[in-house]
C-alpha cells in the first residue's frame, strides 16, 4: 500500500494525500474533517477515549470504544476534540439504516468518459492515511454492514472490498471509535461486533457551569439573561432525567435571538422571545418540566398507575378524567 507522489495533494499539515494506490488499484481519498471544535468540561471521558487509542507494544492494538449518550450531549464533538489532540486527520462516516457495506469501503463511480473511478469512503481514507474515523451513530446500521467490518476491529485489521477487488489494511497510526444514541429508533448490534468494540465510554450531560461555558463558546453574542434562563432550564431537565441536552439549548437561544431583532419597529421581549423558542423548538410540554417528567415516568412504567386510555386524553386532574367521578365518590362516602 502506497500513495502516488505524482498524485498527492497535500491538504493540512498532516499531508493527507487524494490518491492511493492498493493491489494496481487507484483510489481516490476522501477529505478530513477540518473544522474546529472545542471539548468542555468532563476532561475524565476525554482522556479515556486518548487512552484507548494508546499502543504500549509492537504486539499490542488500539482499542475501538463506544461513545454512548443521549442525542446532542456532544458525542461527535468529543471525538473531534480527541483527534485533534493527537494531531491526526479525521474522517466522520454518518451511518444510517440504509448504509451498504460497499458504502462502507469503496464505491465505484463513472465518470464522464466512460471509465469508472473508485472512491474510498471516510472510514477506508482513515485507514490509508493513519487518521481517526468516527462512526457516527453506529447503532443505526444493520448488521450486513457491521459484518463487513468486522476484520478491521480484530487482530487482522483490515477490510476486503468486494466492489474494487482488493483487501485494505489499516496504518498502524489508524484509530477508531463508534458514537451510539440511547433511543428506540436504532439496531440491536450483534454480540460478536460489540465485543470488537469495547470499552463503553458513557457522555453524560455536562453540569451547570460546563453548559454555561458550552453555550457561550457557541453563542458569544447571546446576553447573559437569556443563556442563564437556558442553562437553567437544561439543568432541571438534567435533574429530572429529560433527554433535553445542549445542542437543544443552543437550538433554542439561537431562535429567541433571531425572533428579538426580527423587527425593531415592533419589538418581541426577551421573555416572550425565550417562551416562544422553547415551545417551537422543544414542544409546548416542555413549558412544564415536572409534569414531563412524570408523563415520561408513567409511559415507562414508573412507580405510578399504569396509564389507561383516558391518560392519553386527559390531564390526571382534569374534572373531565374518567377516574375524576370515582373520586368524588369516594369523597362523598
Amino acid at each position: 500500500m502506497h500513495a502516488r507522489e505524482s498524485d498527492s495533494q497535500h491538504v493540512d499539515e498532516n499531508q493527507v494525500v487524494d490518491y492511493a494506490e492498493i493491489e494496481g488499484v487507484q483510489l481516490k481519498l476522501s477529505q478530513p474533517y477540518r473544522f474546529p471544535g472545542q471539548w468542555i468540561g468532563q476532561q475524565e471521558i476525554l482522556m479515556q477515549l486518548l487512552a484507548c487509542w494508546i499502543m504500549v507494544d509492537d504486539l499490542d492494538l488500539p482499542l475501538t470504544p463506544r461513545l454512548v449518550g443521549s442525542p446532542g450531549v456532544g458525542k461527535t464533538q468529543l471525538a473531534i476534540a480527541a483527534a485533534q489532540a493527537q494531531k491526526r486527520p479525521l474522517y466522520i462516516y454518518q451511518c444510517t439504516a440504509d448504509t451498504r457495506p460497499e458504502d462502507l469501503l469503496v464505491t465505484p463511480v463513472l465518470s464522464q468518459g466512460g471509465e469508472i473511478s473508485y472512491h474510498a469512503s471516510p472510514l477506508v481514507s482513515a485507514m490509508i492515511s493513519g487518521g481517526v474515523c468516527l462512526l457516527d451513530e453506529g447503532n443505526r446500521m444493520n448488521e450486513k454492514s457491521w459484518a463487513s467490518l468486522a476484520p478491521l476491529f480484530d487482530g487482522r485489521r483490515l477490510v476486503e472490498s468486494i466492489v474494487a477487488g482488493i483487501t485494505i489494511p489499516a496504518d498502524r497510526e489508524f484509530r477508531a471509535a463508534v458514537t451510539m444514541n440511547q433511543d428506540e429508533s436504532t439496531f440491536e448490534i450483534p454480540d460478536y461486533i460489540l465485543s470488537r468494540l469495547q470499552p463503553t465510554l458513557e457522555v453524560g450531560f455536562p453540569n451547570k457551569q460546563d453548559e454555561m461555558s458550552i453555550l457561550q463558546y457557541h453563542l458569544p453574542f447571546a446576553e447573559p439573561e437569556m443563556l442563564a434562563m437556558t442553562v437553567e432550564f437544561l439543568q432541571q431537565s438534567h435533574q429530572l432525567k429529560l433527554d433535553f441536552s445542549p445542542r437543544d439549548g443552543i437550538n433554542l437561544l439561537r431562535f429567541a435571538i433571531k425572533r428579538m431583532i426580527q423587527d425593531p419597529s415592533h419589538p418581541i421581549s426577551r421573555d416572550q422571545a425565550w417562551q416562544e423558542a422553547l415551545e417551537k423548538c422543544l414542544g409546548e410540554e416542555a413549558v412544564d418540566l415536572e409534569q414531563l417528567a412524570q408523563r415520561r415516568r408513567r409511559t415507562l412504567g414508573g412507580d405510578a398507575v399504569p396509564l389507561g386510555l383516558a391518560d392519553l386524553f386527559f390531564d390526571p386532574q382534569d374534572p373531565l378524567h374518567p377516574d375524576a367521578d370515582d373520586d368524588d365518590e369516594e369523597d362523598g362516602e
